[in-house]
């Protein structure tokens, strides 16, 4: 099978690549390879059976058109100072403006015109002042908020968008391995069951977002494509009731604070805010469960909840974050027996695990049921246990009540990005005829930025084209 361009992940980094390349008015033929299913097949049985029934090959909240993002909260962070380090490579002028130019297209396929947090009122400027004085940082970012249903119905009107304009999606094939000629990537070997394909391709796009980071790694590892080690971010799901955070919420819909505490000084922020949102569980290899949170539009409970993930950077003579994370994932979870582990941060501070019956007389009802209430602490690393506490309790100078008694941690929460590839600022690896776009390829972390990577990639196979 031949192409012009091969696109391995149908997230939003691989769906933009393919998007703007048509409406650049490229006709070159163009390939993407989903090892899971179309948005609208895409369903996850818990709503039904109350609990995660571990569906097979894939999770259907991570894996499918649009990648996690259709079952995410579907917040668009519209400031250029969020959402990784693409900047870094492409500068801060050229990621802005990407950013007001990908919005703008998820506003023609029906994304809500409302931005929240846009104005720098006196109440922003009051919960400025209080994370000051707490020693954190409060990062300015509007947000497009789609919402977790919506989200899905706008990836659902993209996939047949590039459908109707010849865009050759082969979903349930995975992708296997490149095919290399010396140092030129001539295309990728593909696989369903035990059916098996070989795609050659001009240019080859890998995006395969977080869930695919690791593969990526292994990739590069096998290949020698150029690449180090990044970030890895291990953290937990905070959970409180709504009238906690609803100054918060009302001012900015989702505050971003960053802090570095003492004693080991590393970053420690908030991620992925959800005002009246619901803690999720994901499934990745291996059947390792890391907990989420969505916020629908419509549909909304009791409380709120973000997470607060620690950065940790490793230097030589250790190469692999990623599998360190998994790692921690996977105590976790075995303490869990295969659930995810919730405790009251009260419990924390006291050094007891929580118990079941305490969940039940708390004023904060959990919004993941099948959480299993224990002691996170046994299987967290110390050193990010303790940065979290005291994050923790810095923003409770910022938002009283935040680290009260009763406030549930989720674990774990990590994020798979942390494989950096190197690549020039048109995303050219050291691998001729190959690009590494979005999550995977450690520059972004988010649904705009991996969407903004995707649009500069369509923009520079053009170029390509027409050179």
């Amino acid at each position: 099978m031949n192409t012009d361009v091969v696109i391995v992940g149908a997230g939003p980094a691989g769906i933009f690549t393919a998007l703007e390349l048509r409406r650049q008015g490229s006709r070159q033929k163009i390939i993407m390879v989903e090892k899971g299913q179309p948005v609208e097949k895409r369903h996850c049985p818990k709503s039904k059976t109350g609990r995660c029934v571990n569906c097979k090959p894939y999770c259907h909240i991570t894996t499918g058109f649009s990648g996690a993002g259709a079952f995410s909260d579907g917040k668009l962070s519209l400031s250029c100072e969020v959402g990784g380090d693409l900047p870094d490579l492409i500068g801060a002028g050229l990621a802005q403006e990407t950013i007001e130019y990908t919005d703008q297209i998820y506003l023609e396929f029906g994304a809500d015109e409302h931005v929240e947090g846009a104005e720098n009122t006196d109440a922003v400027k009051a919960i400025r002042k209080r994370a000051i004085q707490a020693g954190l940082k409060l990062v300015d970012c509007p947000i497009r908020h789609l919402g977790t249903e919506k989200a899905q119905q706008i990836y659902g009107a993209i996939e047949h968008h590039l459908l109707e304009n010849d865009i050759e999606i082969l979903f349930g094939w995975e992708c296997r391995n490149l095919i290399l000629d010396g140092e030129t990537c001539l295309g990728v070997s593909i696989a369903r069951g035990t059916e098996t394909e070989e795609i050659r391709a001009s240019h080859t796009v890998i995006a395969t977002g977080r869930r695919g980071a690791d593969w990526l790694e292994r990739i590069c590892q096998e290949h020698s494509i150029a690449h180090q080690p990044g970030t890895v971010d291990i953290g937990v799901r905070v959970e409180v009731r709504n009238e906690v955070m609803e100054n918060v919420n009302n001012v900015l819909y989702e505050s971003k604070l960053i802090g570095y505490p003492l004693p080991f000084k590393n970053k420690v922020r908030t991620f992925c805010q959800n005002p009246g949102g619901f803690v999720s569980q994901e499934n990745y290899d291996d059947d390792l469960a890391v907990v989420n949170g969505h916020s629908y539009k419509e549909l909304k409970s009791n409380n709120t909840n973000l997470a607060i993930l620690c950065s940790h950077n490793f230097s030589h003579p250790f190469n692999q974050p990623i599998a360190y994370a998994q790692k921690v994932g996977e105590l976790t979870n075995m303490l869990g027996d295969g659930h995810i582990l919730v405790q009251r941060f009260g419990d924390i501070l006291d050094g007891k695990r929580t118990w079941q019956n305490e969940l039940s007389r708390s004023n904060l009802v959990p919004t993941l049921p099948d959480a299993v209430a224990g002691d996170i602490t046994a299987a967290m690393p110390y050193r990010s246990m303790v940065n979290i506490i005291h994050f923790m309790q810095a923003v409770d100078h910022v938002v009283p009540g935040f680290a009260s008694i009763e406030t549930l941690l989720y674990s774990p929460e990590l994020k798979f990005y942390s494989n950096r590839v190197k690549m020039d600022d048109h995303f050219h690896t050291n691998v001729h005829g190959l690009h590494c776009l979005g999550d995977s390829s450690g520059w972004t972390r988010g649904l705009m930025m991996a969407s903004v990577m995707g649009v500069l990639m369509g923009r520079y196979l053009v170029q390509d084209e027409l050179s």
